[in-house]
């Protein structure tokens, strides 16, 4: 078995200072790309709308880390799920997913829009929305989860 090696290709600048939970919807913030990285990693980004931001949870601290279930955001009106049955920073591996609006293409730095990432974040990957992923057919989901993004953006 092969050991998995990530590192960070870009950072969160600006934006939040600290997490929070809700009004994500009209945050700013830019994308740099690490040095390591030509810019030219960045040539046509541009042309799409969207992009698909994979980061990383950095400040989530290792006692709050969940494996099994819980109530999200510990609310006792809703049920007992488990943490791949929720998108909450206190995951595993920290890993976050999220499509944000790409305002502008500049050298080596995104500037986005409604990221849910703090300024400092580790950014792992970087990838352009494409209509054709996008997923086919209805998508279901449980009341409480729609509670519980209601304020979100």
């Amino acid at each position: 078995m092969s050991s998995l090696s990530v590192s960070p290709v870009a950072h969160v600048r600006g934006g939040r200072a600290a997490p929070e939970d809700d009004n994500w919807g009209g945050e700013r913030a830019v994308i740099l790309l690490e040095e390591t990285f030509p810019q030219d990693a960045l040539f046509g980004l541009g042309a799409f709308s969207h992009a698909e931001i994979v980061f990383q949870f950095h400040l989530a601290p290792d006692a709050k880390i969940e494996t099994g279930a819980r109530r999200p955001r510990g609310n006792p009106d809703w049920p007992l799920v488990g943490i791949f049955a929720q998108c909450g920073k206190n995951r595993p591996n920290r890993i976050g997913v999220t499509v944000c609006r790409i305002v502008s293409v500049s050298g080596r730095e995104i500037a986005v829009e409604g990221l849910d990432a703090i300024d400092g974040t580790p950014v792992l990957d970087i990838k352009p929305v494409m209509r054709e992923f996008l997923p086919r057919g209805d998508i279901r989901q449980p009341d409480w989860s729609r509670e519980l993004m209601k304020d979100y953006w």
